[in-house]
């Protein structure tokens, strides 16, 4: 197996991917504990079950609350969880993608089927994200 080559010193595009898979991977962490955190601070913790916190820390949505004993759902159902909703789709989705390239690239030796492959990759993070963005401001 060929070693990769490694790029020139300064701002490139790998080391941009690589400071924001950095930067992603610590958001997400802190967009999790958010979740959490403001979920028990809106009363789940008396209103909703493990199960139920663990779905709306991870995909905020108004749905994954209906079925609880909540009175008022006016307030898990704000524009504000559905931006976090979308910046987590973003964030993992660029995270993941960018992983799967990095991984590829290993096995893979410089070319047309390189080429290929990140084309193929950048086409399914924008079709996941879009579909994503769809879901979150469809339901």
């Amino acid at each position: 197996m060929q070693s990769r080559v490694m790029p020139k010193p300064g701002w490139n595009l790998e080391y941009l991917m690589w400071i924001f898979t950095r930067i992603s991977g610590l958001s997400l962490i802190l967009m999790a504990a958010l979740g959490v955190s403001l979920g028990l601070l809106m009363g789940a913790r008396t209103q909703l079950d493990l199960g139920t916190l663990m779905r709306w820390t991870f995909f905020p949505n108004a749905n994954h609350v209906l079925d609880s004993e909540i009175p008022d759902i006016y307030l898990w159902s704000n524009g504000f969880w559905q931006v976090m909703q979308i910046l987590v789709v973003v964030f993992a989705a660029t995270h993941g993608f960018n992983g799967l390239r990095v991984v590829l690239e290993d096995y893979t030796s410089p070319g047309f089927w390189q080429s290929a492959l990140r084309f193929f990759i950048f086409l399914l993070w924008i079709f996941f994200g879009l579909v994503g963005i769809y879901v979150i401001l469809g339901s």
